[in-house]
C-alpha cells in the first residue's frame, strides 16, 4: 500500500497540530475537524481543510464518530488519526473507521479491546509472563468478598476502576476500618465516568516510581521498544514532568523491563505506537525484580516527545508508514539513547486555588528560548472551558540530565502568559528543587512538597518598578532620566495585584538611583536599564532582571521564576465591585451549570453546595460561605456561565 495523500485528524489542539506538522513534511495533505468553539482554533488554520461536526461539548463534536468518518469519506481522505484522548482508545471507533473503508492510524480493534479493561489486560500480561501487582482481578464484585481479597493482598491497597483512566475510580486504602467507604466510592465514580462500576484491587507499592516503555510493532511481525520515560512527577495521577531516559536505571534494568514490554506487545499482536506503564519500587536502587506492570496505552502518549528527542525518531511518522503497511524504519539494533530529554506540560490553572482550571483569552503569550514548544494555542487564542486546559508542552534536549534541567529552568523562566493563570511558576519550582535535581523520584513527590512548591513570593522592588514604568509610560532612556520634566523626585502609584492594592512611592535621585518604597520596606535601585522587554537593575550590588508584556491596562512581569501581574488601580472600577461577601455568588470560572442544588426561600448552612459547575472535565462544588437564605437564584442546569456571572444571592440568617 502506498503513502497516505490525505489524513484526517480526529482531534484538536497541541496534538492534532503535531500531526500536522509531520503530514506536511511527509507532504500528506491534512483535514482537520472543529466544534463550535474551536472554529478560530490554531488546528483548523494549520490543516489543508476544516470541517465543521458539531458543538462545543465534546459529546457534541470530537466524541461522535460516525460523524468524524463521513467528514473523511467526504473529503476523500484515507486515514483517519485519533490523537489521544477522545475516540483514540475506542475500538468500536477503530472498526467504525475499518468498516468505512478507512485506515485507522493506531492498533487494531481487537488490540484495544483487549487492553481496555485493566482485569483482562492483567491476566493476558500473566500468561505472557509480565509481572503484575500482586492483587484480585477477577469477576466477584461482593464488597464483603473484596474485603477478604485485600486482607489476603495486605495493606496498604490500592482500589481501581477497572475502565478507568485519569486517576478516576481510583482509591488508596491503608486500614481495614475504610476499605468499604473507599469501594463504594470508586465503584460509583466508575459508573459515572466510564458506565462500569466493576473494580480491582492491587498491592499498593511504598515510593512508588511511574517508568513506562515505548513499544512499537508493524504489519511485517516486527515489534521494537524505543526505551524508558520516567514519569513519576504526578498530581492526582496526572504526569506533570516527564523524561526520557529514566534516571539512575541500570542497564540490566532496562533490558528486564524493555524485555517484558516487548512481550506485552507480541502477547496482543500489537502493531503502531504503544506503551507499556509499569509501577516500580522506588524505595531504594532499581532492580529487575521490582517493577510490575500496570496498564497498556494502545495510542501514542502525550509525552511522546521526550523519546523522539533522545532516539531521534519521529513517532508520527513512524505511525503514519506502518498504518499504510510499510514496515518500521528502524531495527533494534539501530535504536541508540542520544542525552536526556525532559518535558513539563504547561496548564491553565491556578496551583494556589487547588490547581482550579482558568480558562480565558491568551492576551500575550511568549516562551523562552532553547526549547522545543507543542502547542495549539497563540496570543489572542482562547484557552476554552469545554476541554483540557493545556496550554503547551516545553521540552529540552541536552547530552545530560542536568544540562535538561537547565535548559528547561531557562525555559520556564522565559515563558510569560498574560491572560489566564497558569502553572509555570509550579512547574519552575518543581524543576528547580533539590530532590527532582538528586532525581529523588517517587509519585507522591509532589503532594509531600506541595506547600512549598506553590508558596508565594510577593513583588520584588525592580517588579513593581517595572510595571511603574511601563503602565505609566516613564521614559528611561531621556538624558534626565524622565522625571525631571514632571518638576519633584517623587510619584505616587497604586497598583493592583491579586486583587489587593500595592501603593508604592518611586523616588528618583540625581546620580540615577531610584528608591522604591511600599508600606513595608524601602529598596535602592541603580544602573537601571529598560531593553526591549527587560529591564535591569542592581539591588545591594547584586543584578537583577525581570520580562514583561503589557496588553491595555495590564501588564505582566516575570522575575526569578515567578509571574506577577498589574493593572493600574482604578478607584471608580474598586467602587463599583460589591464582591462576594455581600452574598452575591458568582460563577469562579467560565463553564457549564451542571446542577442547582438550593432554590429561593431556602435556608442553608456555612459549606452547604449551593451550584456545580463543570469546566474542562472537571467539575467545582460551590458552597455557602456563611449560614443563610437564598434570595435569589439567577442559573439553571445546563446553562453556560461565564467567569464573574451571577448564580444566586445568599443573604445572612437572621438572629
Amino acid at each position: 500500500m502506498a503513502m497516505f495523500t490525505k489524513i484526517l485528524v480526529a482531534n484538536r489542539g497541541e496534538i492534532a497540530c503535531r500531526i500536522f506538522e509531520t503530514a506536511q513534511k511527509m507532504r500528506i495533505n491534512t483535514v482537520a475537524v472543529y466544534s463550535d468553539a474551536d472554529a478560530q482554533s490554531r488546528h483548523v488554520r494549520m490543516a489543508d481543510q476544516a470541517v465543521h461536526i458539531g458543538g462545543s461539548a465534546a459529546s457534541d463534536s470530537y466524541l461522535l464518530g460516525a460523524r468524524i468518518i463521513q467528514a473523511a469519506l467526504d473529503t476523500g481522505a484515507q486515514a483517519i488519526h485519533p490523537g489521544y484522548g477522545f475516540l483514540s482508545e475506542n475500538p468500536d471507533f477503530a472498526q467504525a473507521v475499518a468498516d468505512a473503508g478507512l485506515v485507522f492510524v493506531g492498533p487494531s480493534p481487537e488490540s484495544i479491546r483487549k487492553m481496555g479493561l485493566k482485569d483482562e489486560a492483567k491476566r493476558l500480561m500473566e500468561q505472557a509472563g509480565v509481572p503484575v501487582v500482586p492483587g484480585y482481578h477477577g469477576a466477584e464484585q461482593e464488597a464483603s468478598f473484596l474485603a477478604q481479597e485485600a486482607e489476603k493482598i495486605g495493606y496498604p491497597v490500592m482500589i481501581k476502576a477497572r475502565a478507568g483512566g485519569g486517576g478516576k475510580g481510583m482509591r488508596l486504602v491503608e486500614k481495614p476500618a475504610d476499605f468499604a467507604a473507599a469501594l463504594a466510592s470508586a465503584a460509583s465514580e466508575g459508573q459515572a465516568s466510564f458506565g462500569d462500576s466493576h473494580v480491582l484491587i492491587e498491592k499498593f507499592i511504598t515510593a512508588p516510581r511511574h517508568i513506562e516503555v515505548q513499544v512499537f510493532g508493524d504489519t511485517h511481525g516486527n515489534v521494537v521498544h524505543l526505551f524508558e520515560r520516567d514519569c513519576s512527577l504526578q498530581r492526582r495521577h496526572q504526569k506533570v514532568i516527564e523524561e526520557a531516559p529514566a534516571p539512575d536505571m541500570p542497564l540490566d534494568v532496562r533490558d528486564a523491563m524493555t524485555t517484558a514490554a516487548i512481550n506485552a506487545a507480541r502477547q496482543i499482536d500489537y502493531v503502531g505506537a504503544g506503551t507499556i506503564e509499569f509501577i516500580v519500587d522506588g524505595s531504594g536502587p532499581l532492580r529487575k525484580d521490582g517493577f510490575w506492570f500496570m496498564e497498556m496505552n494502545t495510542r501514542l502518549q502525550v509525552e511522546h516527545p521526550v523519546t523522539e528527542e533522545i532516539t531521534g525518531q519521529d513517532l508520527v511518522e513512524w505511525q503514519l508508514m506502518v498504518a499504510s503497511g510499510a514496515p518500521m524504519p528502524k531495527a533494534q539494533d539501530q535504536l541508540e539513547i542520544s542525552g536526556h530529554a525532559l518535558e513539563a506540560r504547561i496548564y491553565a490553572e491556578d496551583p494556589r486555588d487547588q490547581f482550579k482550571p482558568t480558562p480565558g483569552p491568551l492576551n500575550v503569550l511568549q516562551f523562552g528560548t532553547g526549547c522545543r514548544v507543542e502547542t495549539g494555542v497563540e496570543a489572542g487564542d482562547l484557552v476554552s472551558p469545554y476541554y483540557d486546559p493545556m496550554i503547551a508542552k516545553l521540552v529540552t534536549h541536552a547530552p545530560t540530565r542536568a544540562q535538561a534541567i537547565a535548559q528547561l529552568d531557562a525555559g520556564l523562566k522565559g515563558t510569560l502568559c498574560l491572560g489566564p493563570k497558569t502553572n509555570v511558576d509550579f512547574l519552575t519550582a518543581l524543576n528547580g528543587s533539590e530532590k527532582f535535581g538528586a532525581a529523588q523520584l517517587d509519585t507522591g513527590l509532589i503532594d509531600r512538597d506541595l506547600a512549598q512548591l506553590v508558596s508565594y513570593r510577593p513583588p520584588s522592588a525592580l517588579a513593581l518598578l517595572t510595571a511603574c514604568v511601563h503602565l505609566s509610560g516613564i521614559d528611561l532612556t531621556s538624558p534626565t532620566l524622565g522625571w525631571r520634566q514632571w518638576g519633584q523626585g517623587v510619584q505616587t502609584f497604586q497598583l493592583m495585584h491579586e486583587d489587593e492594592i500595592i501603593a508604592l512611592k518611586l523616588q528618583f535621585e540625581e546620580n540615577g538611583q531610584i528608591t522604591v518604597l511600599t508600606s513595608d520596606e524601602t529598596i535602592i535601585l541603580d544602573q537601571i536599564q529598560s531593553v526591549d522587554n527587560q529591564m535591569t537593575a542592581n539591588e545591594d550590588g547584586q543584578k537583577h532582571q525581570t520580562l514583561w508584556a503589557r496588553h491595555g491596562s495590564s501588564i505582566t512581569v516575570k522575575t526569578a521564576g515567578c509571574q506577577y501581574d498589574f493593572t493600574a488601580f482604578d478607584a471608580l472600577m474598586q467602587a463599583g465591585d460589591d464582591g462576594q461577601g455581600s452574598g452575591q455568588i458568582r460563577a469562579p470560572m467560565t463553564g457549564t451549570i451542571t446542577s442547582v442544588l438550593v432554590k429561593a426561600g431556602q435556608e442553608v448552612t456555612q459549606d452547604t453546595p449551593l451550584v456545580v459547575v463543570e469546566a474542562m472535565k472537571m467539575e467545582h462544588v460551590i458552597k455557602a460561605p456563611f449560614d443563610g437564605v437564598i434570595n435569589e437564584v439567577f442559573c439553571t442546569a445546563g446553562s453556560a456561565v461565564d467567569d464573574g456571572a451571577d448564580l444566586l444571592v445568599l443573604s445572612e440568617a437572621e438572629e
